[in-house]
C-alpha cells in the first residue's frame, strides 16, 4: 500500500501568536454586555421618559402660575426647570445601572468569566468604566436637550423661555401694587387679600441670558448625571453589592444633603461646597445671582468629578487586588 510522506513543518513558519488582549477587544466586549441586557434598555428607557415627562410636568405647572402670580416671571430660570427632573430623579436612576454595571457580575458569578477570559483585570475594569460612561454621557446629553426643547415648547408665549439660538430678556424685578376701587395704587399685605380692587403687576430691569450660558447648563447637567453615574459604578465596585451600593447612593446624594441642611449654617456653608451633589446647585442656573455659599458651576463641577476619581480609582485597586 502506497504511503503519503506528510512534508515537515517547522514551527518557525507558522503565523505568530496573538499579543494580549487590549482594551479595544474589551471594550466592544463591555459594550456587547450592555446592550445585549434587557434591563439596560428599560432603566435608560426610564431614565429618559422620567426626566422628560416630569420636566414638561413641572415646567406647565410653573407656567401656569404665572396667570394668577404674574411676578413669578422675574427672574424665572426655565432652563433649570425644564431640567430639574433629569437632575434629581434622573441621576437616581442612572446611578442604579452604575451600581449594576459591576455588582451584577459579582450576584451572577460572571466576573469569573469575565477574568478568565481577561486576566488582565485593570484592562477590564478600565473598559467597564469608559463603556458605561460613554453610554451615559450620550443619553444624558439627548435626554437633557429633549427635556429642554419640550420645556420651553410648554413655555412658549409666557414671555420667559429660553432658547439655544439667540439671547432672551426676562424681567428682573416684579412689583405687584393693589388697585381699589378709587383708582388709588397700595401695596396688599404680604398674605394678598384685602385688595378692594384688582392687583397690578408691573416689572423693572431685564436680565439677558445668553444661547451660550444655556448651551453650558445643559452640557453640565448632562456631565454632571454621568459623573454621577461613575460614582456609583466606583462605589458598587468596593462593595460589589447591588443593594449595598444603590443604599449607599441613595444616602450619598438625597440622605447626606438632608442632614447637611440640619447643622448650623457656619458649618452648612463650609461644608455643602464639598459634596458631590452641590454642583446642582450651580450647573444649570442662567438666571439670577449665584448661590453666594458655592464655588461657580465649573469648579463645583470639578468637585463631583474628584468624588468620581476617588471612588473609581479605590474600586480600581481594590477590582485588581482582592479575589474574584
Amino acid at each position: 500500500m502506497a504511503t503519503t510522506a506528510i512534508p515537515n513543518v517547522r514551527l518557525s513558519s507558522l503565523p505568530p501568536a496573538p499579543g494580549q488582549a487590549g482594551l479595544r477587544g474589551e471594550l466592544a466586549s463591555e459594550f456587547t454586555k450592555i446592550r445585549s441586557v434587557r434591563s439596560t434598555y428599560w432603566t435608560l428607557g426610564a431614565l429618559f421618559l422620567v426626566s422628560v415627562g416630569l420636566g414638561v410636568l413641572i415646567t406647565w405647572a410653573a407656567g401656569s402660575s404665572f396667570a394668577d402670580n404674574p411676578s413669578n416671571k422675574a427672574l424665572f430660570d426655565a432652563t433649570q426647570t425644564s431640567l430639574g427632573a433629569l437632575f434629581f430623579i434622573g441621576q437616581l436612576i442612572i446611578a442604579v445601572i452604575g451600581a449594576m454595571v459591576i455588582t451584577s457580575e459579582y450576584s451572577t458569578g460572571m466576573i469569573r468569566t469575565s477574568l478568565t477570559a481577561q486576566p488582565r483585570r485593570g484592562v477590564v475594569y478600565a473598559a467597564k468604566a469608559i463603556t458605561f460612561a460613554v453610554v451615559t454621557l450620550v443619553i444624558s446629553l439627548v435626554t437633557a436637550f429633549v427635556a429642554f426643547f419640550a420645556g420651553q415648547a410648554v413655555l412658549s408665549g409666557k414671555g420667559v423661555a429660553a432658547s439655544l439660538f439667540h439671547a432672551v430678556s426676562v424681567p428682573a424685578n416684579a412689583i405687584t401694587t393693589c388697585v381699589g376701587a378709587a383708582g388709588g395704587a397700595m401695596t396688599p399685605d404680604a398674605n394678598g387679600p384685602g385688595c378692594s380692587g384688582h392687583l397690578v403687576t408691573t416689572f423693572s430691569g431685564t436680565d439677558v441670558i445668553s444661547a451660550s450660558t444655556v448651551l453650558i447648563a445643559i452640557i453640565g447637567t448632562a456631565l454632571y448625571v454621568t459623573l454621577v453615574a461613575l460614582i456609583a459604578y466606583g462605589v458598587g465596585s468596593i462593595v460589589r453589592h447591588t443593594a449595598g451600593a444603590i443604599a449607599i447612593m441613595v444616602a450619598l446624594v438625597f440622605v447626606v444633603p438632608i442632614v447637611e441642611r440640619l447643622l448650623p449654617n457656619d458649618w452648612r456653608w463650609d461644608i455643602m461646597r464639598f459634596l458631590p451633589d452641590a454642583a446642582n446647585g450651580v450647573v444649570s442656573v442662567t438666571v439670577g445671582p449665584d448661590n453666594i455659599h458655592l464655588w461657580s458651576a465649573w469648579p463645583q463641577l470639578g468637585v463631583t468629578a474628584l468624588w468620581a476619581a476617588a471612588l473609581v480609582g479605590i474600586g480600581a485597586y481594590l477590582f485588581r487586588t482582592r479575589d474574584a
